[in-house]
């Protein structure tokens, strides 16, 4: 399981990272998920990163951390299904009125939790 946590936490730096250089194409990954699949998909991503940082925290650098943010990302795994689409397609509406300067902040703190998270689980 830490290699999961740590290939899904490069991939959540990853994805701060494009959105830090050009957030309209962060937008443009974000907006593929605006689908019933894509609802899923997003959904299990954050099932397996919950459950891998879970299982990945007793060997790691922040054991209880890594135990909260597993089951407080698995809960919101488990709910996204909930959401629905269109409360999501309200909420990336509401995210892109705030502007470039936001996004790019937004995905900076993607950035650098992403980056935190590899390290933690790389003990």
């Amino acid at each position: 399981m830490p290699f999961v946590a740590f290939a899904l936490s490069l991939l959540i730096a990853a994805l701060g990272g494009l959105g830090v250089v050009s957030p309209d194409r962060l937008v443009d990954v974000v907006r593929r998920f605006q689908t019933p699949t894509g609802l899923y998909v997003a959904a299990a991503i954050r099932i397996v990163l919950g459950v891998a940082l879970f299982f990945a925290a007793p060997t790691s650098r922040a054991p209880e951390l890594l135990r909260v943010l597993g089951v407080v990302i698995l809960v919101a795994g488990l709910i996204t299904p909930m959401f629905g689409l269109d409360r999501f397609r309200r909420l990336l509406e509401w995210w892109l009125s705030l502007g470039a300067g936001f996004r790019r902040a937004w995905a900076a703190i993607t950035l650098v939790l992403g980056l935190l998270l590899a390290y933690a689980v790389a003990a």
